[in-house]
This record gives C-alpha cells, sequence and structure tokens, in this order.
C-alpha cells in the first residue's frame, strides 16, 4: 500500500520534505473528474472513493472536483474529451472505448456470463491481465486508473414479463450501439435498437421500445421502475466503468503522485464493487416496493448457449482478449 512512509522508502520522494504537507510545497494540482451517473450510482462512487483515497495518500497534493449526472457531457463525450485533452479525468463506461479508441481490450470484460458475479469481478482485478488491458490504452493517450462492475446487467421489459428466452424474440431493446451488444443481444433474439442513455427513460415510456437491458443501479438512479415494471434478472454480464486520466497530464506528474493515484484508482474498485454488491441486493428490495415484479428467467441456459459462441470470436479479436478469458475461466 502506498503512503508517505513507504514513498520515502522506495525513494520516490526523497527526506523530510515528503514529510510536509503537499500544499505547503505546491499549489494543489487542479483536475476535473466527469461522470454521467446519478449520485446514488455506482459510477459515481468510483469518482467519490478516488478522490478519498487520493486524498487519504497525499493530502493536499489534488484538487480534483467532480462533475456528475452528463454536466459536462455522456459517458462518450467525457471519454472523448479526456482524449482530447479538454479533461483531465472521466469515468464512463468500458464498452465505449473500443468505440472511440479502435481498441478493443476493455470489451474482455462485457463477454456474456464469462464474470459470474462481483466477488469474481474483484478476483479476476487482482490478475495483471487487467494491468495489460489498461497499459494498451496508452496508445490512445489514456491512463485507465479503475475498472469496476456498477452493476450486473438484467432485463427490465414494459409491455408484459419476460420468462423464457421465447419471450425476448422481436423485442425493440435498447442497447449501447457497439459490436458486442450487437452480436449479443441479436444471438438472443431481441430487435436491437442504439439509443443514449440519457433517452432511455423517454423511449420507454413513449413504447419507441419495448425494454432495456440494465442494472438495478440504474433503474434506481434513472427512475426507470416508473415505466418499466417487468424486470427479469439473467445477470449476463456486468457493466464496467473505467477511470481515466489524460495521458498528458499523467506523465507531467512526479512520480509520487503517478503512484498516488494508481494506487487510488485501485482502492476505487474495491469500493466501489462493495457499494455496487450491496446496492444490487437491497435495491432489488426498493424496486419491488415501487411495484416492479422482479422474477428469474426460465431456462437461462438456452440464453447462455445461445450467446457462447460470442466469448470465442471476440478472444480471436485481440490477444489481451483471448487471455483474458483464461483468466477468468480459471480464476
Amino acid at each position: 500500500m502506498i503512503n508517505r512512509r513507504n514513498l520515502m522508502k522506495t525513494g520516490l520522494a526523497g527526506g523530510a520534505v515528503l514529510a510536509m504537507p503537499w500544499v505547503a510545497r505546491a499549489a494543489p494540482i487542479p483536475v476535473k473528474f466527469a461522470h454521467a451517473a446519478a449520485l446514488v450510482h455506482p459510477g459515481h462512487i468510483i469518482a467519490t472513493s478516488f478522490v478519498e483515497a487520493l486524498n487519504e495518500i497525499v493530502p493536499g497534493a489534488f484538487d480534483v472536483q467532480i462533475f456528475p449526472n452528463r454536466q459536462l457531457g455522456d459517458d462518450k463525450q467525457n471519454l472523448e474529451s479526456v482524449i482530447a485533452g479538454t479533461l483531465e479525468m472521466s469515468n464512463s463506461s468500458g464498452i465505449l472505448f473500443p468505440l472511440v479508441t479502435g481498441r478493443p481490450a476493455l470489451d474482455a470484460f462485457q463477454l456474456p456470463f464469462l464474470i459470474r458475479d462481483y466477488d469474481h469481478f474483484a478476483k479476476i482485478c487482482e490478475n495483471e491481465v487487467v494491468d495489460e488491458i489498461h497499459a494498451d490504452y496508452g496508445e490512445a493517450g489514456l491512463v485507465p486508473l479503475a475498472t469496476a462492475d456498477i452493476g450486473q446487467r438484467h432485463f427490465l421489459s414494459v409491455k408484459e414479463p419476460v420468462k423464457t428466452v421465447a419471450d425476448f424474440a422481436g423485442l425493440k431493446t435498447r442497447i449501447v450501439p457497439v459490436p458486442l451488444h450487437k452480436a449479443i443481444w441479436e444471438a438472443v433474439g431481441v430487435s436491437p435498437v442504439g439509443l443514449p442513455y440519457g433517452e432511455v427513460y423517454g423511449a420507454l415510456e413513449t413504447k419507441v421500445i419495448d425494454a432495456v437491458e440494465i442494472n438495478v443501479s440504474s433503474m434506481l438512479g434513472e427512475n426507470l421502475w416508473e415505466v418499466g415494471k417487468y424486470f427479469t434478472l439473467t445477470g449476463h454480464y456486468p457493466w464496467h466503468s473505467t477511470t481515466v486520466m489524460n495521458k498528458a497530464v499523467f506523465d507531467k506528474l512526479p512520480a509520487e503522485l503517478q503512484a498516488a493515484v494508481r494506487e487510488a484508482g485501485k482502492r476505487s474498485v474495491t469500493a466501489t464493487l462493495a457499494y455496487a454488491k450491496e446496492q444490487d441486493s437491497t435495491g432489488r428490495d426498493e424496486l419491488k416496493a415501487k411495484g416492479v415484479e422482479i422474477a428469474p428467467l426460465e431456462g437461462l441456459e438456452e440464453m447462455q448457449a445461445k450467446v457462447a459462441p460470442i466469448v470465442g470470436q471476440w478472444s480471436e479479436k485481440s490477444e489481451l482478449i483471448g487471455k483474458f478469458v483464461e483468466v477468468a475461466r480459471s480464476t
């Protein structure tokens, strides 16, 4: 664990100067950190827990201002802003990184039914393959600091409950318009509709779409329970979200602060997974109290069989994805 004593021992900073508060040696470094999630969502917790950890490790070194709730843009816009250097940090859906950067490795986390639950996700994050995947995005001008599960995905429908795999057939279902999601949901049998996250509520309310694959946290954070009353538990993949810093900004930091930023990222994963796991459990009771019918999918193994070939197909797209799949299956 990084702290001032360990940093002194490793030579990342010298002498008695390190013992003084950072603010006494230099003004705090201003950092804007944007994300699209509501305040009750794990996507906000990953930001706040990062800041808390950073302040604990190097008090006074940074002045991080968090912009939640799409204040500076949606996930894709925030990610693009970090790449452009107009924003220092963001936390964005991992599925968007291949779309924005052309580098597919982060797709690995959302291969269908590969990661079983929050505890499995946590164990995988201990493997160096995650660091390798993060490092791959340096070529895109990014330094990923954390990837966490901010809510296992299930299925919300408006008109009637989805009880079996046959019930998926033809449902106009909102997806993120990326190749992996398109392949998964076409295999399941729905009619995929690409929509921005911020438009989901209105599209469900007006019956432009019949359904959305979603997590408990987003159901609560976006008030989707008001327009969708049938929630089918499938747990088809985690919703991974990745915290990134602009590489040019990161590279200008002294080694001590680079190490502190990376450690804060790791700590934020632990805090976020704990919050997401708890919210997924207690949130279901909250949704039931709001009139949402919740039930597991009958014949889940049939859905798993339909999408199983996709894991192999995506493993061929990237050596890192293939390595991640091996780690996930052996963990």
